[in-house]
């Protein structure tokens, strides 16, 4: 992989991964650091990108792993984010149906949210998502049945939650 291809690589995966790991974390300057690392790793293991059938997912579990990693250590303080990576262009901030949406995921086991993350939000077949787990794909399909039931619950429970949230804009 050539550095246009990585360019257009990046361009085409840099959100997906941040909103992968912010669905995880819930901290925006966490996901796009975690997100940038695991680009920079790419870059540096790019050889293995190639050979990959799923570059995406190469990174999307080393961002998680990054992620998961620093909560572990309890990396609780924040660095100002270097300024060269920050976007051109204002970010809107999430709208209230997503911050329902987040806070709902982080009630759910974190396998079942992984998967659920992994599928519908950062858009990777059952396969893509079984690897970057290191789970078969039968585990990935009862992991993403047993998430959404468990959503539909949460939601079933506290219909007003997301109803209330999107009339406050």
């Amino acid at each position: 992989m050539d550095s246009s291809e990585f360019d257009d690589f990046y361009a085409a995966t840099f959100r997906r991964v941040a909103a992968q790991v912010y669905a995880l974390t819930g901290d925006p300057d966490e996901a796009e650091e975690c997100a940038q690392e695991a680009f920079a790793r790419a870059w540096a293991h790019r050889h293995r990108l190639e050979r990959s059938g799923y570059p995406e997912a190469w990174v999307h579990t080393t961002a998680y792993r990054l992620a998961v990693s620093r909560w572990r250590r309890g990396l609780r303080s924040r660095r100002t984010p270097d300024r060269a990576l920050q976007p051109a262009e204002p970010v809107a901030a999430p709208g209230p149906e997503h911050v329902v949406v987040v806070e709902a995921l982080r009630q759910l086991p974190a396998h079942q949210r992984d998967a659920l993350v992994l599928h519908h939000v950062c858009d990777l077949p059952v396969s893509a998502v079984a690897s970057a787990l290191g789970v078969p794909e039968g585990t990935v399909k009862a992991r993403l049945s047993r998430g959404r039931a468990a959503l539909h619950e949460l939601f079933a429970e506290h219909p007003h939650d997301l109803t209330e949230g999107a009339s406050r804009d």
